[in-house]
């Protein structure tokens, strides 16, 4: 079976009423209508294979509804059929209200009673009307920035209270004009579909801040958007008319149902065998570090992204995708293949074929670790710059050649003629920028984890004082860093991306794994931004958005460069092997910009076509 046998899923709103179509392997499926919370029918629903259809005549729009499926319970076994869980419709592109984790989702048939009063309700849609196709806004080489639509948005002044956390705070002046002064690419939103918390956040006070939960793969979380689809395709549509790219971060490795002890909400209860990854054994298999993972090449699983992926840019104009945990799209038995059916869909199909694709290009599964490994047309996430790029400004030795080959677009990774890294120092998983500076141990307490979670090894340094510091010498420092690592990326060939904030030096107090702080940790703090690495900010990419040469992602070769010394020749290879090298300077041919980079704590002084030129302490000079 292929995804294209499968008839459409979801609601159709037809003439008369809504043909609901649902893929389960339960006995018998039943189709539940709501007023608010009251059940108010109880439908059966008739069976084809393992799609479950009912045309509903009178049902329309506005319709409140969920599922309830019958059959063998046996988890161990991979079985959860149970009437008293109601179900999200994997296809519902709306829901009544957030999820909210609460015990009761997760008992043992027999045990937890209805659950109807705790989930929330699909809503029917009529289709909304089809944006018009064009190419996307983003051009590889571009700036692509990273953001949590709630924590970009609490604090700032400048928006309304009552838009404040949403997307259509993205739509306000104040924000497109900053975008603008930065010249951004895309905005990549991190997840903005349904997500529930983990269940072990209630119990400490918290809350999944960041979305990578989800239980649906269509309907937006209704904290982020109380309207609903329109509030995407209008902020899509602003962004647009601006000339600004919309990205989706979308999690398609994993659901919220996580392990054997969590809740049942959807795809678990219609059919765990097909949507999720078992071992022979009926065991759950955990390549996601989440507690399960979606089985990405099962037909009903792989129609359901494409479908998912589809509707968004059909219906609100999405550029593209930014895929998290991305190796769990290619797993086949035999280990990871770029020509996997799914990604072989996503190539072929019209509607996404030439969209931006962004791999996230590990996770923990086996050969999790594939950067470098995906398609043509893909970006990938970079950690090899990340981590080069920390080591050079840190202090490590022998770091020249890293440098060098990670500036001029990774060749050891991606060889073709043009490159396809997404270049960053910082993401939302791990250090904020400003952090790396001023921490060098993790400080992540506030999760609740006796500071166990988060990455232990984060090529860091606090430049003399862990954490905040009076020292106003100290503090110079820490700002000359950050700015020598914003000039950095700035300057590197291929695609980057800036998580926001960093552009201002924005912190998270020392906490690398913020996922669970939904309050001022995260919050970015727009009154108290650093007026001074934000001036820095603009200013560099207003010199990449000048120069083509810096933009391009084609591959550097020895005829496009000149790597200098601070007299003025070319590098030789002692140059390169100095295990205190210190200073790497270049010029981009034939009359492209000179940059200069010194980590010592002394100016250096270059002779570039007989020119004297300066390159201050622990800073990056440009020349053009």
């Amino acid at each position: 079976m292929t995804p294209a046998d499968l008839p459409a899923l979801g609601p159709q709103v037809e003439e008369g009423g809504t043909r609901f179509s649902v893929w389960s392997s339960a006995d018998t499926l039943s189709l539940c209508l709501f007023d608010q919370d009251r059940e108010i029918a109880r439908l059966p629903m008739a069976r084809h294979g393992r799609v479950f259809s009912l045309f509903t005549p009178g049902v329309g729009a506005g319709t409140h509804y969920g599922l309830r499926a019958e059959g063998p319970y046996d988890p161990d076994a991979g079985l959860w059929f149970d009437p008293d869980k109601l179900l999200l419709d994997p296809y519902a592109t709306r829901i009544d209200r957030p999820f909210a984790y609460h015990p009761m989702l997760a008992e043992r048939k027999g045990v937890s009673g209805d659950t109807a009063p705790l989930m929330p309700k699909g809503i029917v849609e009529t289709a909304p009307p089809v944006v018009l196709a064009k190419a996307p806004e983003f051009a590889h080489g571009g700036l692509i920035y990273e953001l949590q639509v709630r924590a970009f948005t609490m604090l700032n002044p400048d928006i309304p209270a009552d838009q404040r956390g949403t997307l259509r705070a993205l739509m306000h002046p104040a924000v497109i004009a900053h975008l603008q002064r930065l010249h951004v690419g895309a905005v990549e939103l991190m997840p903005i579909n349904a997500w529930i918390d983990e269940r072990h956040l209630p119990p400490l006070g918290l809350t999944n801040a960041w979305g990578y939960n989800p239980v649906s793969y269509f309907a937006l979380d209704p904290r982020l958007a109380p309207g609903g689809m329109d509030d995407l395709r209008a902020v899509t549509r602003a962004l647009h008319d601006v000339g600004i790219g919309v990205i989706m971060d979308m999690v398609y490795n994993h659901d919220g149902e996580s392990d054997v002890l969590g809740p049942t909400l959807s795809l678990r209860g219609l059919d765990a065998r097909s949507y999720l990854r078992h071992a022979d054994d009926g065991a759950l298999i955990n390549d996601t570090g989440t507690g399960n993972a979606i089985d990405c090449n099962h037909p009903v699983s792989r129609r359901l992204i494409c479908d998912s992926m589809r509707y968004f840019v059909r219906y609100a104009g999405i550029d593209g995708f930014r895929f998290d945990l991305a190796p769990a799209l290619g797993r086949l038995p035999d280990g990871f293949d770029p020509a996997a059916p799914l990604l072989q869909e996503i190539a072929a199909d019209p509607i996404l074929a030439d969209r931006i694709m962004i791999a996230e290009p590990w996770d923990i599964g086996p050969g999790g670790y594939q950067l470098g490994c995906f398609g043509e047309n893909w970006l990938e996430w970079n950690d090899r710059y990340r981590d080069d790029l920390r080591r050079f400004w840190r202090g490590d030795p022998h770091m020249l050649g890293g440098l060098a080959t990670r500036i001029a677009g990774s060749t050891d990774v991606f060889p073709n003629k043009d490159t396809r890294t997404v270049n960053f120092l910082a993401a939302h998983d791990g250090f904020s920028l400003a952090d790396l500076t001023a921490y060098e141990q993790r400080h992540n307490h506030a999760n609740g984890e006796d500071n166990r979670d988060g990455h232990g090894e984060n090529l860091s340094w606090n430049n003399g004082v862990e954490g905040r510091s009076e020292d106003p010498d100290i503090d110079a420092a820490r700002r000359r860093d950050i700015k020598a690592l914003l000039s950095t990326l700035f300057l590197s060939r291929g695609t980057i991306m800036l998580t926001a904030g960093d552009e201002f030096g924005r912190t998270q107090q020392g906490n690398n794994n913020a996922y669970a702080q939904d309050n001022e940790i995260t919050w970015i703090d727009w009154e108290g931004r650093d007026r001074e690495i934000e001036a820095h900010s603009v200013i560099l990419a207003a010199v990449r958005a000048a120069s083509s040469a810096l933009r391009s992602t084609h591959v550097l070769k020895d005829n496009d460069i000149a790597w200098l010394r601070p007299d003025g020749d070319r590098m030789t290879v002692a140059d390169w092997e100095a295990a205190q090298g210190d200073m790497l300077a270049f010029k981009l041919l034939p009359d492209g910009p000179f940059v200069g980079l010194n980590r010592s704590a002394q100016s250096v002084h270059f002779q570039i076509d007989g020119c004297p030129v300066s390159v201050g302490p622990r800073s990056v000079e440009i020349t053009t």
